[in-house]
């Protein structure tokens, strides 16, 4: 089976090689592909934006394409980011001016009011007419500031409690154990498996 990574974040290709490279899948991304495009986040919903970037790449690639949609909701700012999480400071804006204005933003909110939860919505459009979407979650609150420095995005405000740190802290294997994208691929390796099992392959 050939699947196509809907994204050209080459942080998020390695989070999710990370936990699918065992599979009998072949992974291909935006490098094994002429003008991979960039497909628009229109949706106003993760589930959304998911099944638009899977369904568009699963067209134009003619293979099985996974797609994810992330997003950090904030309770003191009424669940924002939310959708808007990767352009929350505007278009073109970078992880750091994100971060920036979310802790400008939650400057004097004490911290028993600085919980948070991120999550992520996976799509896989087999590219057969069927379309299954998973979800992870995971609870932390706002740090003050920025805490570590692997990861990306929002990992280093992010505070991670039964770790005692924030995604930006921990290593890799560590963040895909607990981190709302590693539960969503959980899921979505099951329903990979239940493919190959079934022997339900594109060509």
């Amino acid at each position: 089976m050939q699947l196509v990574l809907a994204t050209n974040n080459k942080d998020k290709i390695r989070e999710i090689r990370n936990l699918l490279d065992d599979l009998q899948v072949t992974i291909l991304t935006c490098d094994d592909f002429l003008d991979f495009p960039e497909i628009e986040e229109t949706g106003t919903t993760l589930e959304e934006n998911a099944i638009l970037k899977a369904s568009g790449i699963s067209e134009f690639t003619g293979y099985a394409a996974l797609a994810d949609d992330s997003g950090l909701e904030v309770d003191a700012l009424d669940g924002a980011p939310g959708v808007y999480s990767s352009r929350y400071a505007g278009s073109g804006c970078t992880y750091a001016d994100n971060n920036r204005r979310l802790l400008k933003e939650m400057e004097g909110v004490p911290e028993g009011k600085r919980g948070a939860r991120f999550r992520t919505v996976i799509a896989i459009d087999w590219g057969d007419g069927e379309i299954e979407t998973v979800e992870g979650t995971v609870d932390g609150r706002i740090t003050t500031e920025n805490r570590g420095v692997d990861g990306f995005g929002y990992d280093p405000v992010f505070f991670y409690e039964p770790a005692g740190k924030t995604f930006a802290e921990m290593t890799l294997d560590e963040k895909n154990k607990v981190s709302h994208r590693g539960r969503a691929l959980i899921a979505a390796r099951e329903r990979i498996a239940r493919r190959l099992i079934g022997g339900i392959e594109l060509e």
